[in-house]
């Protein structure tokens, strides 16, 4: 057993420089490599989640503004509604206008005509009714003998 135990000794006093050169080795590693890269990968991440939030915050912006532009897409669609509404209606009042003065300068030209037909409706029983007097007197006194016809027409 003293025989191990003095081993085992040996082996521990062998391995005690590579036990402080792996001691070293690690903290060396930790100063050297470890805390720069740590840092390196803080500042990454930090980078990383900024533009996150920055990508972020652009694309509620960009959305923001799309919000805006559709509003007043539809306030102009809405506004050239009602000005083209406004324009059909006028257009039809002034169409509805010209209507109604053909439709009274057609009545007045109707009633001209009229009084013209019937002025001269009037003239022309007129000039029969002269007429037929004359021609009744004509045929009567072709028709009947002299003395005859100077007693009926006393009658």
């Amino acid at each position: 057993m003293d025989q191990i135990l003095n081993q085992l000794g040996e082996l521990v006093l062998g391995s005690v420089p590579t036990i402080v050169l792996f001691i070293l080795l690690v903290a060396a590693y930790g100063l050297l490599v470890r805390r720069p890269l740590d840092r390196v990968l803080a500042e990454r991440r930090a980078r990383t989640s900024g533009a996150i939030e920055q990508a972020r915050s652009a694309i509620a912006a960009a959305e923001a503004e799309t919000a805006a532009y559709e509003e007043k897409l539809r306030a102009a669609k809405a506004e050239i509604f009602q000005m083209r509404d406004k324009r059909l209606k006028q257009w039809n009042a002034e169409r509805e206008a010209a209507l109604a003065q053909a439709r009274q300068h057609m009545h007045d030209r109707v009633s001209g005509a009229k009084q013209e037909i019937e002025q001269s409706a009037h003239e022309a029983r007129l000039q029969i009714a002269g007429v037929s007097e004359e021609l009744s007197s004509r045929i009567v006194n072709a028709l009947l003998p002299a003395d005859v016809r100077a007693t009926e027409v006393a009658q």
